[in-house]
């Protein structure tokens, strides 16, 4: 049990988790292309001890692999996630009130705890610029927290137990910020913060803000859970680091008392600034719109304070071993949400939002010699409309039968779903309707559409194993490439506007059309770079599922519609790069170059296997 980072550090590196970089190391791109370096190679967390232009120390890949994550945990593990089981089934307490005593006194043993009204001794004051000022992608807007502890209370019920401790970005430096003065933070207004700072406002009032960052990580991690209703994250960070949240009010703001650093600040009504571009966890930037703008009160750090971070980009990264973590600790949690769903799979490859997998029951006509997706589609409308799922723009939802699935076996259970699926009924479209605000694929800023895929039944066809012969010789569309079976990429001239790609994928459709049936390949995919997205089932992923809108860019041979039904023979989805998507992410070549220095024998990461 940690009471502080540099303890759970320590304890990491005597146990060869973890390994020093002695040499100056510039915050500007160099310290995220170390990172992503290491990440890549399953690599060891890294302390960064001379940081360009800061007195103070900083951490990644700290959560970089699953095995680290549950050995950085392995005291309060089983406990903590016995005590989020029982919150989302009480009716196991009822059944067997004595296997859950000890769980019992695990939660209210994890209660917050206030200590004092002035801040910890420890603690010093400090000014943003002394930070460790960390750019992670060379069009960044400036420098970003990537692992705060975003703190806010309800300003009708004020306290710790109806506060709100969340993941949102925060831009540190950049764009009009004044530095030392101002700072970004990036949420949406349905999230917890954002439901505080919308009472607030109504209040006429400004929203008090802590923004806390590092402290034992379990006080990381409790920042990004899905809990379970009347679970607060202060509760949960103290079960799962095994002590106590300590926490303290100065000038009316909240204090971790355990934090390497804590800023505290108020937002505004109406206070906005440019945030952005930051490069994101979907492998585009986000690009520059308003956010909230939070004016700096103070900034704190503990002595020997170490700043935590990590890199978002294109997945996989460090966030994915995040996602593995999370979906260990809820369990079955969705199954108790979400009557009917035995699993749901937010593909990370994907940038996550945008794809899910799910499975679950079909019994609404058993009686019927011929099943068809019924109680599949009750179920996907619910998943799309709970939480964070619902920001999902692709769900393929399939019944399990006589074969069991598993939906992170990705190209299986893409396969399974091909071969049942009857694209002239089984294609449901949400159209106008919200998706992630990173996702620009969409026609504006958090709006697009929705598809759900639903199969169940016998197996309706063969899937190629080969580029069909209908694929080939086709004028303007040239390099066709296998990608899984039923699923081929054709490689397409450069996306202009909608009114022109409507006219393309005709001629394209057409030309598939008149070459005669093609049951063999439902699946189509009309790309910039056929060979790129062939090459590997994660190039496949990311790029069909975030460079399309399903309502723009779902075509069809021989489409048709049957009253609002839409149907085709053949699906094609075009995922060329559109003028309105964000750009995706390319690292900087010359520091590419320059922390070869770094590996190279006799420095710090000499031994590593990297590429």
């Amino acid at each position: 049990m940690y009471q502080n980072l540099e303890q759970c550090i320590i304890d990491l590196e005597k146990n060869g988790h973890l390994i020093r970089i002695h040499e100056e190391v510039d915050p500007y791109l160099e310290m995220a292309a170390i990172h992503m370096k290491v990440f890549e190679a399953a690599g060891p967390a890294l302390l960064f001890e001379n940081v360009k232009g800061s007195k103070f120390r900083a951490v990644s890949n700290l959560f970089g692999t699953v095995e680290r994550s549950k050995f950085i945990f392995r005291s309060t593990w089983d406990t903590t996630q016995n005590v989020v089981a029982l919150r989302n089934d009480p009716v196991q307490a009822l059944k067997n009130p004595f296997n859950h005593i000890r769980t019992g006194f695990a939660a209210s043993k994890a209660l917050p705890m206030k200590k004092s009204s002035s801040a910890p001794v420890n603690f010093q004051e400090i000014n943003i610029s002394d930070l460790p000022l960390i750019q992670h992608w060379p069009d960044d807007g400036g420098a970003f927290v990537t692992l705060p502890q975003v703190y806010s209370e309800d300003p009708d019920k004020q306290g710790i137990m109806n506060a709100n401790l969340g993941m949102y970005r925060v831009q540190l430096s950049g764009n009009e910020y004044e530095l030392n003065k101002e700072i970004g933070v990036h949420y949406q207004i349905h999230r917890g913060i954002g439901v505080h700072q919308d009472k607030a406002t109504r209040k006429g009032e400004p929203l008090k803000v802590s923004i806390f960052i590092g402290g034992p990580p379990a006080h990381t991690l409790s920042a990004v859970m899905p809990l379970p209703e009347g679970l607060s994250e202060m509760t949960f960070a103290g079960m799962l680091a095994g002590r106590r949240f300590r926490y303290s009010y100065v000038d009316g703001y909240c204090l971790s008392n355990d934090a390497d650093f804590v800023i505290t600040g108020e937002i505004h009504p109406g206070e906005t600034k440019p945030e952005g571009p930051f490069g994101d966890h979907l492998g585009y930037y986000s690009l520059t719109h308003e956010f909230p703008l939070m004016k700096v009160h103070k900034v704190y750090a503990r002595e020997n304070a170490i700043w935590p971070f990590t890199v978002v980009g294109r997945p996989p990264q460090e966030d994915t071993a995040f996602g593995a973590l999370i979906h260990e600790l809820t369990g079955d949690a969705i199954k108790q949400e979400l009557p009917g769903v035995k699993e749901v799979h937010a593909v990370d490859a994907a940038g996550v939002h945008p794809l899910l997998f799910a499975i679950g029951s079909e019994r609404y006509t058993p009686y019927q010699s011929v099943k068809q997706p019924a109680e599949l589609l009750t179920i996907a409308n619910h998943i799309l409309g709970t939480g964070q799922l619902s920001l999902a723009k692709y769900l393929f939802i399939a019944a399990e039968e006589s074969t069991p699935l598993d939906t992170h076996k990705e190209a299986e259970f893409l396969s399974y779903i091909l071969e049942r699926m009857d694209l002239s009924r089984d294609i449901h479209f949400h159209t106008n309707t919200t998706i992630d605000t990173l996702d620009y694929s969409g026609t504006g800023l958090n709006t697009g559409s929705k598809v759900i895929f639903a199969a169940c039944g016998d197996k309706k066809r063969d899937l190629c194993k080969e580029v069909p012969d209908q694929l080939k010789d086709l004028r303007g569309f040239e390099n066709p490439r296998f990608v899984l079976p039923g699923v081929v990429a054709v490689q397409g001239p450069e996306f202009s506007t909608y009114e022109t790609a409507q006219v393309e994928l005709k001629e394209l459709a057409d030309a598939i059309k008149a070459k005669g049936s093609m049951p063999t390949c439902p699946m189509i995919v009309l790309c910039d770079d056929s060979q790129f997205l062939s090459e590997e089932l994660n190039n496949f992923l990311w790029v069909t599922f975030t460079r399309s809108n399903p309502s723009h860019d779902i075509y069809g041979v021989n489409e048709y519609y049957d009253f609002k039904h839409w149907a085709c023979d053949n699906m094609i989805i075009d995922a060329r790069l559109k003028p309105h998507h964000a750009p995706p992410l390319i690292a900087d070549p010359d520091v590419e170059q320059a922390i070869k220095r770094f590996f190279v024998k006799g420095a710090s990461l000499d031994g590593l296997n990297i590429k």
